[in-house]
């Protein structure tokens, strides 16, 4: 039985903790939380003893991290704090002898990503990333599929990534607003798709143009549209409660005790105005990238659209796959019912050169990615069943999908094609 330790007790959090103290009692001992805001330590200690009937556990402040290690001893540490402190905890935990499961993207610029790799390299020690998208079962079909060449050698691929105003304008809200501790879209969500043509390609990216910027959520975007009234936060703003964009933390009991009720100690608001001032992120990129295997990506982000979901297509030597997917809409850690990647409609279609098209049948199960999920906790906390698709992300995966994004914010800084390999050394 392996001892696991978290430290980040915020919205992702639970995805980890819960699963632990709900399902895999024989396999995980949860031992401790690690967090700047005791508030929110509290409440997830709350979650543990009334949601999950688990005991609660030590809690311990982000600056006692080196202690926390000391006196509980884990095997593992759980990494879900924001983007831009990663790295510190990584390294940290790699140094006093733990392995890791970090939430993507593993870091957030291609300086700290060395740095992790350089650590692994230095101690020997193990960084896993939850890329929970490749367990999905549709996005294994499409690697099942490709690899089984009924189309031939992929030499295109067009992906094109829709993230709703109900999704999409949650990372405007939230600290992911500020480029410097999300990378921006590229990274903190583009991450998932740039590994998924990693998985599904079976290869590796070299060459990264960019283009993007913030066109629509931002008050000067908003302005230009003929917006008059603005306000800086949803909480205790009459103005708020007339803009279908607001986020109301007291309406929402999960989100007022995770977020509302522990700002007090450290400031941090969770409802901020999308048509604020102070957002460095884009809202509409794209990216055309190049792979070792040859292949070419085209690829198109935009966070405000009537549908979340994705379309990719695959153009091969025999033929095409063509995949609609659309997910129902969420708000992060909101408490509702609808989870991450639960699926509205899935359509795979294969079209042979010359041969008629037919669409593919998808075995999906309940929970978030059409069971996926469930199967990368298992692999993760449980007893992992061999995996002929290789699944389960290594360090190696994770610098990979987000050197991608990496590459792109600096193409979209220099206006320039960027080649990963002048970025880091694997």
């Amino acid at each position: 039985m392996k001892k696991y330790v978290l430290v980040g007790t915020g919205g992702r959090a639970e995805f980890y903790y819960g699963a632990m103290a709900r399902d895999f009692k024989d396999t995980c001992t949860l031992a401790a939380f690690c967090d700047i805001n005791q508030t929110r330590m509290g409440y997830a200690n709350q979650l543990l003893e009334e949601k999950y009937q688990h005991p609660a556990i030590p809690t311990y402040h982000a600056a006692d991290f080196d202690l926390m290690i000391q006196k509980e001893k884990p095997d593992i540490v759980i990494v879900t704090t924001i983007d831009r402190t990663h790295h510190s905890y990584i390294i940290r935990a790699l140094e006093l002898g733990c392995d890791v499961i970090t939430e993507k993207p593993m870091t957030t610029d291609e300086v700290k990503c060395q740095e992790i790799l350089d650590a692994i390299q230095r101690t020997g020690k193990e960084v896993r990333v939850t890329f929970n998208y490749r367990y999905a079962p549709h996005n294994t079909k499409i690697k099942e599929l490709i690899r089984s060449g009924v189309i031939g050698k992929v030499n295109a691929v067009h992906f094109e990534w829709a993230l709703d105003t109900k999704h999409g304008a949650d990372y405007f809200r939230r600290w992911h607003r500020d480029k410097r501790n999300s990378g921006g879209l590229l990274v903190h969500k583009s991450t998932h798709h740039f590994d998924l043509v990693n998985f599904w390609l079976d290869t590796a990216p070299q060459r990264v143009y960019a283009s993007g910027d913030l066109l629509f959520y931002g008050r000067e975007n908003a302005e230009q549209r003929g917006e008059t009234t603005f306000y800086q936060r949803a909480y205790q703003s009459e103005q708020a409660k007339r803009d279908p964009f607001a986020l109301d933390l007291e309406g929402n009991p999960h989100l007022k005790a995770m977020y509302l009720d522990a700002e007090k100690e450290d400031g941090y608001q969770r409802d901020q105005s999308v048509f604020g001032d102070g957002i460095s992120i884009e809202d509409t990129l794209g990216v055309l990238v190049n792979y070792k295997s040859k292949a070419i990506l085209t690829y198109s982000l935009n966070a405000y659209l009537p549908w979340e979901g994705f379309i990719v297509s695959f153009n091969g030597t025999k033929g095409r796959i063509d995949a609609r997917i659309i997910e129902k809409s969420y708000v992060n850690s909101g408490g509702e019912k609808a989870e991450e990647g639960q699926l509205e409609q899935l359509s795979i279609v294969v079209s042979p050169m010359f041969d008629a098209p037919y669409e593919v049948e998808v075995n999906t199960e309940k929970g978030g990615h059409g069971g996926g999920d469930t199967v990368m906790l298992q692999d993760l906390f449980g007893m992992p069943e061999p995996d002929v698709y290789s699944r389960a992300a290594t360090h190696i995966d994770g610098a990979m999908s987000i050197m991608t994004g990496i590459a792109g914010n600096h193409s979209l800084r220099s206006g320039n094609a960027v080649n990963i390999s002048e970025l880091i050394n694997l």
